[in-house]
């Protein structure tokens, strides 16, 4: 279905999903050992990376980022001033920072200002917000929610549906999408946002949302021309009736259309998808016997791409943080 089989003495070829797979996690696979980015520390914790051309930008404003030599000088890192002391005051200084940005026209990323604000988060507490068209000038970790949703049809089996953006969204404007998706912006909670989400994209009224089930997450560290995607997904499954029919409130959907899975598999491959929602779709498609060790030669390889370790990449602490510096301000095992 997926793969060409080869014999025991040939090596493996790399399958189309596996190429998918690598596209979508390019800077976890190609960017991280590089090492051309700094660290983004803030109140002693790294938060981000920040890369050399945001770096230049982030020059002009010593009196908020500190750029500091890592001890013996082998990296530099870039601090949010510490003398900004709380979630409020650190927020409101980076938010005039990204305000010029966008008078300015420093980034393309800033195109896509939200006037919707994300959390930046330590292990253990939320540090500041920033608008979430930013955050990949950081390399933030974004947290969302992804609903797919699912028709067990008579004739046509398994079945999925797809939602088309609108031509008007801020990024990926007219590639097709799971049926729904968002961002977990601050003071909304995971499942909160997937109803309110569910709500607005789809129109899926109350007696259909509760049969929302839980199915995990996907996490990628995927880059483009906006800067960095460290993302986390929190997946959703909802079986829906035959007959149901999405209907979008909000004005960012301008189409739905129901697929058998094979279909929609397909779909993954081709330019109009867009590419940062493929993990979600190549895990429902994993977890519904679609995709298995049988019919996919890189399966082992997919599945781990799926859940890229976002959480253990950002290590670097300062002596304030934890009591100790760890003298050389870099990722585990080098690769930054």
């Amino acid at each position: 279905m997926m793969m060409n089989s080869n014999s025991d003495d040939e090596e493996p070829k790399m399958s189309r999903l596996l190429r998918l797979a690598q596209k979508f996690n390019c800077f976890y696979l190609n960017g991280l050992v590089k090492g051309d980015c700094r660290p983004f520390v803030v109140d002693g914790q790294q938060v981000g990376l920040i890369s050399q051309n945001v770096l230049e930008q982030l020059l002009k404003y010593p009196e908020v980022f500190c750029i500091k030599d890592a001890e013996q000088g082998k990296q530099n890192i870039v601090e949010l001033n510490p003398a900004f002391r709380d979630y409020t005051e650190r927020s409101q200084q980076v938010d005039r920072v990204l305000k010029e940005f966008r008078a300015e026209g420093v980034f393309v990323a800033l195109k896509g200002w939200r006037n919707e604000c994300y959390d930046v988060k330590s292990t253990t507490e939320s540090l500041l917000k920033m608008d979430r068209s930013a955050t990949c000038l950081f390399g933030v970790r974004n947290y969302g929610v992804e609903i797919n949703g699912y028709v067990r049809h008579p004739t046509k089996g398994l079945c999925i549906w797809l939602q088309q953006r609108s031509d008007t969204k801020q990024t990926w404007p007219g590639k097709w999408d799971n049926m729904v998706s968002g961002g977990l912006s601050v003071g909304y909670g995971i499942k909160e946002t997937a109803i309110k989400e569910a709500a607005e994209e789809a129109s899926i009224p109350a007696n259909l949302i509760k049969n929302l089930v839980s199915a995990g997450c996907v996490s990628f560290f995927f880059e483009s021309e906006r800067g960095l995607f460290p993302n986390t997904e929190f997946v959703f499954d909802l079986e829906l009736p035959e007959d149901f029919r999405p209907d979008n409130s909000d004005g960012e959907v301008q189409n739905f259309k129901l697929l058998p899975a094979l279909e929609c598999l397909e779909r993954c491959f081709a330019p109009d998808f867009k590419t940062t929602s493929c993990p979600v779709l190549l895990d429902f498609m994993i977890r519904h016997g679609i995709i298995t060790p049988e019919n996919e030669v890189n399966f082992t390889q997919i599945v781990e791409l799926l859940h890229v370790p976002l959480q253990s990449l950002y290590t670097y602490r300062t002596s304030k943080a934890n009591g100790l510096n760890n003298g050389n301000g870099s990722i585990k095992n080098g690769r930054v």
